[in-house]
């Protein structure tokens, strides 16, 4: 019960967050047809990560290891017009992943991940200061939660040829989305003080990224946060805008999650914190400890006023004194 305070007061938090931001709420389905993974790319490139197919009367269906092939759907449901750019996509999306079980490790590795995920459709022109606004919001989501052990990975395309081709888009489309994330990465960790780590042939097969590593109390480090660039997916989706010439033009998408896992970042908070988290975020905000017996029902009354102004309260019921 505790854990599950915790989740609903970051779930809180980060959903007033991006509705600060301007992102709109969106929900979509755990599982969806086979086609729609094809039509993303993520069959073949990221079959080992899915669990496998359910079949229906012939029909293959498949539990959803990321939210993005729905966010295209909602974009490309009506006409978009360039003056709605951009255009930002919230949801809690549950997501299933199927991690051995030799790599599954408390919350920090786990195979049902609760992101905090978000998508962006931008022009091109728009796309770098979009990247920045993803970056802020992240920073700033990780200084209100007393982080600040992290740094930033820059993760490319792999130049290897043979390692190439589980990556798509062409080589002018990889430069160019390359170039912007690696010029406001370090634009960034200059101003905020953070390093830039390089991660050649670790970006998605759609596109460059840029992921927030953060160390733990006993030195280990955690992938949580990410921002991806993509010109992939809209072409596969057809994701397009009218823009101020009358014309058809391809969106840009932007990937982002904050938290990155919900379930892992609870669990470097708990290990960060040692379970004495920030009165915000604690389960338990104040305790009522009566000094005897008898004084249990004004202990009741004390905590009756704390919990009407919204103040998570537990009493001390046992039977030690108060020493």
């Amino acid at each position: 019960p505790k854990g599950g305070v915790l989740k609903r007061v970051m779930e809180d938090y980060v959903r007033q967050s991006h509705i600060d931001g301007g992102f709109l709420y969106v929900g979509t389905p755990h599982i969806s047809k086979e086609d729609l993974f094809r039509t993303s790319g993520h069959l073949p490139y990221y079959a080992d990560g899915m669990f496998p197919p359910m079949d229906d009367d012939g029909q293959k269906y498949y539990l959803k290891a990321m939210n993005c092939p729905m966010h295209n759907l909602i974009f490309a449901s009506r006409g978009r017009s360039y003056r709605e750019l951009p255009l930002r996509f919230f949801e809690f999306g549950t997501v299933y992943r199927d991690e051995k079980s030799g790599v599954l490790q408390g919350l920090t590795r786990v195979r049902s991940i609760t992101q905090d995920d978000s998508h962006t459709y931008c022009t091109p022109e728009q796309a770098g200061d979009e990247i920045r606004h993803l970056l802020t919001f992240v920073l700033k989501l990780l200084a209100d939660f007393g982080l600040d052990d992290f740094y930033l990975e820059v993760s490319t395309r792999s130049e290897d040829g043979r390692k190439k081709e589980k990556f798509i888009g062409t080589d002018e489309q990889w430069a160019d989305a390359t170039a912007v994330l690696q010029a406001i990465a370090e634009e960034c960790a200059a101003e905020h003080g953070l390093r830039v780590v390089p991660d050649p042939g670790g970006a998605a097969f759609y596109g460059p990224k840029i992921d927030f590593h953060l160390r733990d109390s006993i030195g280990r480090t955690w992938q949580c946060g990410t921002i991806q660039m993509d010109m992939q997916l809209p072409e596969r989706f057809d994701v397009n805008y009218v823009g101020e010439d009358g014309e058809k033009h391809r969106a840009v998408m932007l990937h982002r999650a904050g938290y990155g896992s919900l379930e892992r970042f609870i669990g470097i908070l708990i290990e960060h914190f040692a379970g004495a988290f920030p009165s915000w975020i604690a389960p338990v905000q104040v305790k009522v400890v009566p000094v005897t017996e008898k004084h249990m029902n004004y202990a009741r009354s004390v905590a009756d006023a704390l919990s009407a102004s919204n103040v998570r309260v537990e009493i001390e019921e046992g039977n030690d004194t108060l020493g």
